[in-house]
């Protein structure tokens, strides 16, 4: 279903990009009125008015295009925590108050008795059998 959302709304940004080219700027731009009086494929306004409603249209075709496919987007994912756990793995407490205290007299004392970590030793040499 996604994908051929993605090929629509691909082919209506290409078809917008189009269209607002093909518009008349101020200066001249690539418009397909053509000069002369009148002679050719449509008036001067006819063309304004029938690129001014396609631009209209594919515009509001591209944003239905857009919100359907960020619903599709996130439909597919699961909530989950900024760090990427499961979930609070300790019990939160009120803000100002003291951290809850664990039967091994708390985190000070489980630091104080962690052994030393190991000093890194050298680079390896090495042994030629």
């Amino acid at each position: 279903m996604a994908h051929v959302i993605i090929v629509i709304h691909l082919m209506l940004v290409l078809a917008l990009i189009g269209v607002v080219l093909l518009q008349r700027s101020e200066g001249g731009g690539l418009g397909i009125g053509g000069g002369g009086g009148g002679g050719g494929f449509m008036s001067n306004r006819g063309t304004a008015n029938v690129l001014t409603r396609a631009t209209a249209v594919l515009a509001g075709l591209f944003f239905v295009t857009s919100l359907v496919l960020s619903i599709l987007a996130s439909s597919n994912r699961a909530p989950s925590t900024i760090i990427g756990g499961s979930g609070p793995s300790a019990p939160i407490s009120a803000p100002g108050s003291a951290p809850p205290l664990s039967g091994e007299g708390g985190l000070l004392r489980q630091l104080q008795g962690a052994p030393e970590p190991a000093a890194p030793s050298g680079p390896q040499v090495p042994q030629s059998k």
